[in-house]
């Protein structure tokens, strides 16, 4: 069997595109994204004619992941216009696209306080009940010295 052949050389069919990487980069090129101002709609075409060579899934995949972090979504709450790659307006922020992002971060910031009392109250659960087992086992210690010396 040559090295060919073997698994650890064949790439997989179809090798994910890396949007973390892709998003990184267009953080690193563009001051809209590094700011997480409210895009343009459309701005992946503007993106695609900047940058061709880019994959449209790895595109859209980190312009998902970048609309829909919390300071983005913070930004289109709070901003009156969209902005186009070179920063230029392109648009208004509407009150309904306001609206979403406002119920977007509420559910978001609901569901971790909601997590973060579940990990307290288990914490509390487990220190609980390694109090009462600390407990039983001094009252398995005392029974033990206590019925230990009358038998002898």
């Amino acid at each position: 069997m040559t090295s060919a052949e073997t698994p650890a050389a064949t790439p997989p069919a179809t090798t994910p595109p890396d949007s973390r990487a892709l998003l990184k980069e267009l953080h690193s090129r563009y001051e809209v994204f590094r700011n997480h101002n409210p895009l343009a709609i459309g701005i992946d075409k503007q993106v695609r004619e900047q940058l061709p060579d880019l994959e449209k899934k790895a595109l859209r995949l980190a312009l998902r992941s970048h609309t829909i972090s919390t300071r983005y979504l913070k930004e289109m709450e709070k901003a009156a216009q969209r902005l186009n790659l070179d920063g230029t307006p392109a648009g208004e922020v509407t009150d309904e696209n306001r609206q979403h992002a406002a119920e977007l971060l509420r559910e978001r910031f609901k569901k971790q306080n909601e997590q973060r009392r579940a990990a307290q109250a288990a914490t509390k659960a487990a220190e609980a009940a390694a109090r009462a087992e600390e407990v039983r086992a001094a009252k398995l210690n005392q029974l033990a010295e206590k019925f230990g010396r009358k038998s002898r």
